[in-house]
């Protein structure tokens, strides 16, 4: 038997959606049963609207849609919390999240920290076909991955080191330049850093599965 959910009087429940992968909130929705079934059945998210009182799938005219991951329920059952990998941006703007204004009005693009490494992922993917001259990324990729790849062993050791006999700062300074170039090499093969990050998760879901 499963949860009772508690949609308002209008049949309808709100759904916030976050991303599965970098856990940054993209949009409110609202959802009754059938959307939220067929956000079930399908596997891409499901609303239901408001202003023009019908059903209508995410992304269904841009291509940008929600593919399901997770559902989960607040403490009250009238909240879902929807976990799903964005196929592009959220915003009908062209920006990842709709939550991207101030109080005041002013435009915030810096993402939350644990998202960053996705933001930066796509500035590398950006200059990977640029002028060599164009910035230090564009001239990496000119070089060809066996470059890439030994920039990752140069700062690794880098970053052992100053693990083992450096200060903080230095090793802060090290492992930062340690992840940027892993997302050069991930860039340059092909493998989304998304992939590498739901591996993880995935191996911590079967380790707490099976302590």
């Amino acid at each position: 038997m499963g949860l009772e959910l508690r949609f308002d009087s209008n049949g309808l429940i709100p759904a916030i959606i976050q991303d599965a992968i970098t856990g940054r909130v993209l949009m409110l929705g609202w959802m009754n049963a059938e959307s939220l079934q067929r956000t079930r059945d399908t596997g891409e998210v499901w609303f239901w609207s408001r202003s023009r009182q019908e059903l209508w799938r995410k992304g269904a005219t841009s291509g940008n849609v929600l593919r399901l991951r997770e559902l989960r329920v607040d403490c009250d059952a009238d909240c879902i919390l929807v976990r799903a990998e964005p196929a592009g941006p959220t915003c009908h703007t062209g920006r990842e999240s709709c939550f991207w204004q101030g109080m005041d009005g002013a435009v915030i693009e810096d993402p939350p920290r644990a998202g960053f490494l996705d933001a930066l992922d796509a500035v590398i993917q950006q200059r990977r076909n640029a002028a060599p001259d164009a910035s230090y990324t564009a001239r990496l990729f000119a070089k060809g991955r066996f470059k890439i790849a030994q920039k990752v062993g140069e700062e690794g050791l880098e970053t052992a080191m100053a693990g083992v006999a450096q200060d903080d700062d230095r090793l802060t300074d090290e492992a930062a330049d340690l992840l940027y170039h892993l997302l050069v090499l991930l860039n340059e093969r092909g493998v989304p850093m998304r992939d590498v990050l739901e591996r993880l998760a995935g191996r911590h879901r079967r380790q707490a599965e099976n302590p």
